[in-house]
């Protein structure tokens, strides 16, 4: 527990949502908060972006508003909504198997694995079963390959596996392999780029020096029973990207683990998820391809996250164990450390929480359910 004076709140407060700001300043009280920020958007408009603390381990530079975060599988909400673009273009079907746009994907058994049940983490691949270094993450065709060739650790239609990793590559090959472009790429060309969304995959290094330093967690997550699965999501020693520094690590696109973002901007992306396909208002994706998209794929144990879950195409649904909140309908994702974006469609609600102290959770955290407890206690 921190006895330390509770650091200053800057940003934007609307009327009525004070108890928010309180939930999110009392991190620092009983959390051991470092650096974190917070936005809320209520039917289109941002009724609260603040942030607060340092960017910094040592508390010597202060968590601006353009500060950056890495939110690692936050990001995957923002993945998925690529993807469902492209369906909605017609490039892309959820229905269709991922051997069609992907032919060596099909090897190993995994021929019938569709787009949806590949994205909801149904494939089998929840990490590399060949042992290799840990810098190889960082050549997509190796892991492409590598993935391919793989036999699925589970038997196929048996539930889903949550896959840390290689969800953003098998994600990011089938962009490639429709669009042409990779999921940092259209991000920075169509989505992100034109609207001043300040959102990346595969940041470049001219913004490094606004990244904030992260402090890693003081005990490991509990898994609960190990199994193979869960050993070669998290375990192994090259179970995620690594061997190559912090810049190339932040440089590099990896989908699922290593988007950097603002609360702002993760809160102004999942308004696609809220508003019924409009992106701030303006079409998206259309209404059918959102359904598609939220649509749960699978419910049960995870052979992988200790949580009974349900998918949709790479979001996750808050019917259980429900970390945003009271409505069912809501979609989101969460980070390692900490961080998560939601999605209520029911209020037109979206909102995002990133920090770079790093807590053990796998999901759930306390401090962004507080902050989000703290929201509905205002609505």
């Amino acid at each position: 527990m921190s006895t330390e004076i509770l650091p200053a709140l800057h940003g934007h407060v609307a009327a009525g949502f004070e108890p928010v700001a309180d939930a999110f300043l009392a991190n620092w009280k009983d959390q051991d908060e470092i650096g974190a920020g917070f936005a809320l958007c209520l039917d289109g408009e941002m009724v609260v972006d603040i942030h607060a603390g340092w960017a910094d381990r040592k508390k010597s530079q202060d968590w601006k508003a353009d500060t950056l975060v890495p939110v690692y599988s936050t990001g995957k909400a923002i993945a998925a909504l690529v993807l469902a673009r492209l369906v909605d273009r017609g490039l892309l079907s959820y229905d269709a198997p991922v051997a069609d746009y992907w032919p060596e994907f099909g090897a190993g058994g995994k021929s019938a694995v569709t787009v949806a049940e590949a994205l909801s983490h149904q494939a089998g691949l929840s990490g590399i079963a060949e042992e290799m270094d840990a810098g190889d993450w960082f050549d997509a065709a190796k892991i492409e390959d590598r993935l391919a060739r793989q036999v699925p650790l589970w038997e196929l239609g048996t539930g889903s596996g949550y896959h840390p990793v290689t969800f953003g590559f098998i994600a990011d090959a089938l962009a490639r392999r429709t669009d042409g472009r990779s999921i940092g790429a259209i991000l920075r060309e169509e989505v992100c780029g034109p609207r001043g969304i300040d959102f990346h995959v595969g940041l470049p290094e001219s913004e490094h020096e606004r990244t904030a330093e992260h402090a890693m967690p003081r005990q490991v997550p509990d898994l609960g029973e190990l199994n193979t699965a869960r050993k070669l999501a998290f375990l192994k020693p090259w179970s995620s990207p690594g061997r190559r520094g912090a810049t190339e690590w932040r440089k590099a696109e990896f989908p699922a683990a290593n988007a950097h973002a603002t609360a702002r901007s993760l809160a102004r992306l999942m308004t696609a998820y809220a508003d019924g396909g409009k992106l701030e208002g303006k079409r998206f994706i259309s209404e059918a391809t959102l359904a598609a998209l939220v649509k749960e794929r699978v419910r049960g144990p995870d052979k992988v996250l200790p949580f009974d879950l349900s998918w949709g195409a790479g979001i996750m649904r808050n019917v259980s164990p429900g970390f945003y909140g009271p409505t069912p309908e809501t979609v989101g994702h969460s980070g390692w450390g900490g961080s998560c974006a939601f999605a209520d469609p029911v209020r037109t609600l979206t909102g995002a929480y990133v920090m770079n102290r790093q807590h053990h959770y796998l999901a759930g955290d306390p401090r962004p359910v507080r902050i989000i407890e703290a929201v509905y206690g205002c609505l």
